[in-house]
């Protein structure tokens, strides 16, 4: 069962077409690894999801309920971390939370356990200002994370932590569908990454969709192409580049 589909979806920006007839299908309880160069689209289709711009054409789903007739409720099951979080710098990396918990209703625990998840609760009490940039990016998956929503959506969540974080948010991700049945989308240009972790994985250029499906299906469908299958980075690298060419783009 998809959890979110969406059909032709479309954004143009004048005369910019950000996302083109995007045909998404995310797996209930599955981590979709979302990949594509940087002004591929990802980041403009993570937005329209969240009601933060609107489609100029085509449509989606989200559990069931259509955007833009449900988007209350759609905004209700969904946690997200888009870009870089902006926090209150003068109150504590908990009074920030606490706030978006307030907002969603939840309860005071919901607080204490997305603190505990990032690996963040003895730094609760420092101010939001004084964490380091990795600090901010747990910070940030916290809020996301608060109250167990339903369905994730996660715009490089990795971006400034080292190797070490990097390895714990992975491990974490990859672990949320199981612990609390929940679906994850997830952009990364840590490729590496994103082959330890996703189910699925859908493959984004100038805002065109290259590729879905399993990496199974991925190293298939490279192998007829005759693309490199040793790792998801070059596969990735020769798709992408068979695609400008086809443009005529230089890269």
């Amino acid at each position: 069962m998809n959890i979110i589909e969406t059909q032709n979806l479309t954004k143009i920006y004048g005369n910019f077409t950000a996302v083109s007839k995007l045909n998404l299908h995310i797996r209930k309880g599955s981590v979709y690894g979302f990949l594509g160069p940087n002004g591929a689209g990802k980041s403009t289709t993570m937005k329209m999801f969240l009601g933060l711009t609107n489609p100029t054409a085509g449509n989606f789903h989200i559990d069931g309920k259509t955007y833009p007739a449900n988007r209350v409720s759609i905004l209700k099951e969904i946690g997200s971390f888009i870009e870089s979080p902006a926090f209150y710098g003068n109150l504590t990396g908990e009074e920030n939370l606490d706030i978006i918990r307030k907002i969603l209703g939840l309860h005071k625990s919901c607080v204490d356990e997305a603190l505990q998840l990032v690996g963040l609760t003895e730094f609760r009490k420092r101010l939001a200002k004084k964490y380091s940039l990795g600090m901010k990016q747990r910070l940030g998956l916290a809020g996301a994370l608060i109250g167990k929503p339903p369905i994730l959506i996660l715009d490089e969540p990795t971006n400034g932590l080292d190797p070490v974080g990097i390895h714990e948010i992975r491990t974490l991700i990859r672990s949320l569908p199981q612990r609390y049945d929940c679906t994850v989308l997830v952009s990364s240009h840590l490729l590496s990454e994103v082959e330890l972790m996703a189910d699925d994985i859908g493959i984004l250029n100038h805002g065109r969709l290259l590729f879905e499906g399993t990496l199974d299906d991925l190293k298939k469908s490279a192998q007829a192409a005759g693309f490199p299958t040793d790792n998801l980075e070059d596969t990735f690298l020769a798709m992408i580049d068979e695609d400008n060419h086809k443009r005529g783009s230089a890269i």
